[in-house]
């Protein structure tokens, strides 16, 4: 049984019980940090579908309009044209076979991986790597594209993947707990509203079954969200 720290206990004992709107969630976590550190701020999903059936995943992308307050460190294969465009847009490491190396022997200091349709011959090499990070590129995503200086720019600026994993849950990072509060709370309706957008037609029943909000090592807050 997880153990907690006296903070933490304090804050929880100041928890709003019942479910709050984005706005309270944001005032409360705001006035009841549980670090000395800059916390991240995320919302947690507890969906609805049954994450045993394809046909009811929910997988997408969003451009938070805040961004997330985190430098995204971005790697693409690509080569020629391609290469020089995403390294003008600000990729971290662009490369074909000597990046596929460098990630075999072990390096992993990247958040996102693009790659063109022609280099993804590369990556597929690297499948057992990347796959269980959730690092491959996907072309629904976005993160397979010719147009590799879009796709790096969109990244840098605070695009974030969506992704219900096999326990029906979606946790994504909306920002940091430095950011104005009007930031967080935008950010945060931008998410659901996306992540409602991609709602799966063999969904019958309800969509959101619990959504709550928590700093890195703060007390999660439940949120009224409706389908």
């Amino acid at each position: 049984m997880k153990r907690h720290g006296k903070k933490y206990v304090d804050i929880a004992k100041k928890a709003p019980v019942e479910s709050v709107s984005i706005e309270e969630a944001v005032a409360f976590i705001k006035a009841n940090p549980a670090a000395k550190f800059d916390e991240s701020v995320e919302l947690g999903m507890r969906m609805g579908c049954d994450a045993s059936k394809s046909d009811q995943m929910i997988r997408g992308t969003i451009g938070l309009p805040n961004g997330i307050g985190k430098k995204i460190r971005v790697v693409v294969f690509a080569g020629g044209t391609a290469a020089d465009a995403a390294r003008e847009a600000g990729a971290d490491f662009v490369g074909m076979d000597d990046l596929a190396e460098k990630i075999k022997g072990g390096w992993l200091d990247f958040d996102v991986v693009i790659a063109t349709p022609e280099a993804m011959a590369n990556v597929r090499k690297l499948a057992r790597v990347l796959g269980p990070r959730g690092l491959m590129p996907n072309p629904k995503t976005g993160t397979v594209t010719d147009d590799t200086a879009t796709a790096v720019a969109q990244q840098k600026a605070g695009k974030v993947e969506f992704r219900m994993d096999r326990q029906g849950n979606i946790c994504v990072m909306i920002g940091k707990l430095s950011f104005d509060a009007e930031k967080l709370v935008e950010n945060a309706k931008v998410l659901i509203d996306a992540v409602r957008s991609n709602r799966p037609a063999a969904l019958k029943g309800q969509l959101f079954r619990k959504v709550s909000m928590s700093s890195t090592m703060g007390v999660p807050v439940k949120l009224d969200i409706k389908d």
